[in-house]
């Protein structure tokens, strides 16, 4: 299966992480075409893909959803997942997530838990990352069912984005949304979210998704973006009154990123 899998890393300028990035994905006891993308094409990406023989494709970007959908469209295999250059996977994640693709041909996304990783250490389970594992499990329960994961989906996005691998022979004409800047995972979700198949989980930490100051997620915490689009999210799922309302306790989450 590992002749299936892509990891197409999104690369942007020059990340002092992104070495590490791909390390990781290198030592992966399950071995996988690893692949970059970036709008930002350099000689620091350059010589990292030469000294580790990846394969660098550039498109102009626009955004991250832009990027993501670049990324994708240089993948040749049926799966893949987009790797962000900031975070780490554990050696065995490609292992257990084509193992689920394998037993459950059906699968449409599946993704791993996860743990965040600030300051060159894992962060212990905070409230708002034991919630996340909580609806992760809950949404586990029944992975077939659409009803079942809108219901989850539609108190919060547990499912982190790098985390997550795609069956892109059953997302044919998927797209990121490009107007979003932050909760266009949580889009995805949605609208994958829609079609007949599953949504598997593997019941352990795969990756690290690291938290820092220059990451986007920070950034779109401080200009208000996460908070704007994450108001949109809940009112694809709810009347704007159970909306406000559940934004409420959804904003304290963000805390986490400070």
């Amino acid at each position: 299966m590992s002749n299936e899998h892509t990891f197409v890393i999104c690369a942007y300028k020059e990340s002092s992480y992104l070495e590490e990035c791909i390390k990781s994905l290198k030592n992966q006891t399950l071995k996988s075409k690893v692949i970059l993308y970036t709008s930002t094409p350099n000689e620091f990406i350059q010589n990292l893909c030469n000294q580790y023989d990846i394969e660098m494709n550039t498109k102009p970007g626009g955004g991250i959803g832009k990027d993501w959908n670049n990324a994708l469209s240089f993948v040749t295999t049926k799966y893949a997942t987009i790797a962000h250059q900031d975070d780490y996977y554990l050696e065995t994640y490609a292992q257990e997530i084509m193992a689920i693709f394998t037993k459950n041909p059906e699968t449409l996304i599946a993704y791993s838990d996860y743990a965040e990783w600030k300051n060159g250490e894992v962060i212990p389970h905070n409230r708002n990352l034991k919630i996340k594992h909580l609806m992760l499990k809950t949404m586990s329960m029944f992975p077939k069912s659409i009803f079942w994961r809108n219901r989850v989906l539609s108190l919060g996005n547990p499912i982190c984005c790098p985390a997550v691998s795609y069956n892109l022979a059953k997302l044919k004409g998927f797209t990121f949304d490009e107007a979003m800047k932050v909760s266009l995972d949580w889009k995805a979700w949605y609208v994958i979210g829609q079609k007949s198949g599953e949504f598997r989980f593997v019941n352990q930490p795969l990756m690290y998704h690291r938290i820092h100051e220059e990451s986007e997620t920070t950034n779109s915490i401080l200009d208000n973006s996460r908070t704007n689009e994450d108001r949109i999210m809940y009112q694809l799922y709810w009347p704007k009154p159970i909306a406000d309302f559940l934004m409420k306790y959804y904003i304290k989450s963000q805390e986490t990123n400070n």
